[in-house]
C-alpha cells in the first residue's frame, strides 16, 4: 500500500518533502500533483525507478518528460538555441512541455529513441519546486491516467487504481485546496527541433503562448 503525504500547496512542509525525497533516492515511484495534471514520477538518477514509470505509462505519447527547476537546468539536459531561449524565458515556470535535442547528460531511457530528443518542463508548482530543490535531480514524469481513459481524471479515481502500483501518493492537502485537484488539464507542447517552433498540442497556457508567436506561426496553428 502506498504511503500518502498531504502537502500545503504554497508552502509544502519541509520535513515531509525531505522524507519523500529520501524515498525517491531509494527508488520509489510516486503519484503527485503538478501545475497541470497528476503525474507518475521518480528520480532521474534511479534507472530501476525509471523503468517502473515506463511500465506504468498509459495512453497518449509513449515518451517521458523531465521536470526541471529552471531554464539553466534545462540547458544541462537539452540544447537550447537563442531563439528557443528567448521564447522559453517568457513561458517558464508554467504549463509548457518543450521538445528539445538532448545532451549526453540524459540516459537513453528518457529519450525519443528515433530523434534523440526529450520533453522538458519547468512547472509552476511549489510542491514540485520543493521536491526538485532538495532532490538535486530532475524528476522523470508522465501524466497519470487510468487504463481505459485518455483523459485526466479526478484524484480519487486515480488513487483507487494507482495506489497498488506506486510507493508514494503526494497530494495537495484538501484543508487548503478546496477540491484538492491540480489544474486537471494537459500542458501545451512546443517542439523546438525544426526550423521554427511547432505547437504539437494545445493545452493549458495556450493563450499565453500565442501572444509570443509570430502571426504566421499562430495562424498556422489555429487553422
Amino acid at each position: 500500500m502506498a504511503y500518502t503525504y498531504d502537502l500545503h500547496p504554497e508552502n509544502p512542509q519541509t520535513k515531509r518533502i525531505e522524507r519523500i525525497v529520501d524515498a525517491l533516492r531509494g527508488g520509489a515511484v510516486m503519484l503527485y500533483p503538478t501545475d497541470t495534471v497528476y503525474a507518475i514520477g521518480c528520480d532521474l538518477g534511479n534507472k530501476a525507478a525509471i523503468e517502473r514509470v515506463q511500465r506504468l505509462k498509459r495512453g497518449g505519447n509513449p515518451h517521458l518528460t523531465l521536470l526541471c527547476p529552471s531554464l539553466s537546468n534545462v540547458a544541462t539536459y537539452a540544447r537550447v538555441d537563442d531563439a528557443a531561449y528567448r521564447l522559453m524565458r517568457h513561458l517558464i515556470p508554467g504549463p509548457f512541455t518543450f521538445i528539445l535535442p538532448a545532451t549526453r547528460q540524459l540516459p537513453r531511457l528518457v529519450l525519443d529513441p528515433k530523434r534523440r530528443t526529450a520533453g522538458l518542463r519547468v512547472p509552476d508548482s511549489a510542491i514540485v519546486r520543493g521536491l526538485l530543490d532538495i532532490l538535486g535531480n530532475p524528476l522523470v514524469s508522465t501524466s497519470a491516467r487510468l487504463a481505459d481513459s485518455r483523459e485526466p481524471l479526478h484524484e480519487y479515481e486515480l488513487f483507487d487504481e494507482l495506489e497498488p502500483l506506486v510507493d508514494l501518493i503526494v497530494r495537495v492537502d484538501p484543508t487548503f485546496a478546496g477540491d484538492g485537484n491540480p489544474a486537471n488539464q494537459v500542458s501545451t507542447v512546443l517542439d523546438f527541433t525544426g526550423d521554427s517552433p511547432e505547437v504539437v498540442r494545445r493545452g493549458l497556457g495556450w493563450e499565453r503562448l500565442a501572444t509570443f508567436l509570430p502571426r504566421s506561426d499562430r495562424q498556422a496553428v489555429e487553422s
